[in-house]
């Protein structure tokens, strides 16, 4: 399985612009609220769940991956 890391600033600031709390986000994505706060503080995840995320956020994954 693939990983990737979501760029923790890049994700905040996505989640800013579109007022959702991470509770919003693990409910339009299907990701628990845990693995959400996981990647908030850094931690990677797999290219599944990196795309839902994307997905729930209307961005492509490649705007919100560490560079």
């Amino acid at each position: 399985m693939n990983r990737v890391r979501i760029d923790r600033i890049k994700f905040v600031t996505e989640l800013e612009k579109r007022d959702m709390t991470q509770k919003r986000l693990a409910e339009l994505s299907g990701v628990s609220k845990a693995t959400i706060s996981y990647i908030k503080c850094g931690k990677s995840c797999s290219n599944e769940i990196g795309q839902k995320i994307a997905q729930a956020l209307g961005v492509d994954v490649t705007e919100i991956l560490e560079d």
